[in-house]
């Protein structure tokens, strides 16, 4: 099957961006909401092929996600989710995150990039015209919401990814004030992708759904004790079932095994330390649950396609945007 396959013949509603994805991208959008000065970083279309795979990486600033097209999936610090069109995601400051399309079906995103920063008590006393108080505590309320959103995905169901049309609509039709448009699309996004949030069911009591009960105490534990030599039998005794059960729950909560969940979870400490610290290969193998450098070797080069010690030159040397 090709590796661009789509499952559906329907017009595509940002057909128009696929001729200058990052058009926008070049532009130096900076403004003032409120209380807060807003510089955007990337604003614009990406196109995953079947099977295509960002390994594990953070920023210093917001980036929020949405699936306009496709499937695929997403892991958020240790947590995998399945993604599907009209699903939208947000990784904070910090957040370790692995995308990957499906493995017959490409995943198109749109993709905004902000820096937010708090301005100075000084600069706000200076914004007291007619509406500013408004805007400020609107703007406030959004940027704390947007801080607290859970690592998980939902879906845009107030249509916050139309706004990325919108902004490249005004840019390629060169509208008369088209940073204006760009500025309030972006502000949209935020106030939408933040009331979504707030709309999202809450998750159901542990005792109506042990299995999931028993899957999170199980994380929960491995969370704590991944460097640890963990076994199936160990966690499953942890939560008081069988390892076989364990290990169904595994497969149905992730679509994997729980050894693939304990490599990845272990995998995303080592990517940070490699990142991050001085600590050698074999001390940071030990400190995170592999019996060797070596083995830790085989596995980060068959996971992530690259060995430890590349991974450490080419995160050090590109700095982190």
């Amino acid at each position: 099957m090709n590796g661009q396959s789509r499952v559906s013949a329907r017009p595509y509603p940002y057909e128009l961006m696929l001729s200058n994805p990052q058009a926008l991208d070049r532009l130096d959008v900076q403004f003032r909401w409120g209380g807060y000065g807003i510089r955007m970083l990337r604003f614009h279309h990406t196109s995953f092929a079947a099977g295509k795979a960002i390994q594990f990486h953070k920023h210093s600033d917001f980036e929020l996600h949405f699936i306009p097209r496709g499937k695929g999936k997403v892991i958020l610090g240790n947590e995998p989710f399945s993604l599907h069109e009209g699903m939208m995601y947000l990784t904070g400051p910090g957040l370790m995150h692995f995308q990957e399309a499906d493995a017959f079906e490409a995943m198109d995103e749109l993709c905004l990039h902000i820096d937010i920063q708090k301005l100075p008590a000084s600069d706000e006393e200076d914004s007291q015209e007619w509406g500013a108080r408004w805007e400020r505590a609107e703007a406030e309320s959004c940027i704390r919401q947007l801080e607290q959103l859970p690592a998980r995905p939902v879906l845009d169901q107030y249509r916050a990814m139309e706004c990325f049309l919108t902004a490249y609509r005004a840019w390629h039709e060169n509208q008369p004030g088209v940073l204006t448009v760009i500025k309030q699309s972006i502000i949209q996004i935020l106030l939408r992708m933040t009331r979504a949030y707030e709309m999202m069911p809450q998750p159901e009591l542990p005792s109506r759904d042990m299995k999931h009960y028993r899957y999170q105490m199980a994380v929960q534990f491995i969370k704590d004790n991944y460097m640890a030599p963990l076994t199936l039998e160990v966690v499953a005794e942890r939560v008081q079932i069988s390892a076989r059960q364990l290990q169904r729950i595994f497969r149905e909560q992730t679509g994997g095994t729980f050894s693939e969940y304990i490599e990845q979870v272990r995998l995303m400490h080592i990517c940070s330390e490699l990142a991050d610290s001085d600590a050698t290969i074999d001390q940071i193998a030990f400190q995170n649950g592999f019996s060797s450098a070596n083995y830790l070797h085989y596995v980060f080069k068959k996971k992530l396609g690259t060995t430890p010690m590349q991974y450490r030159m080419q995160n050090r040397l590109r700095p982190q945007p």
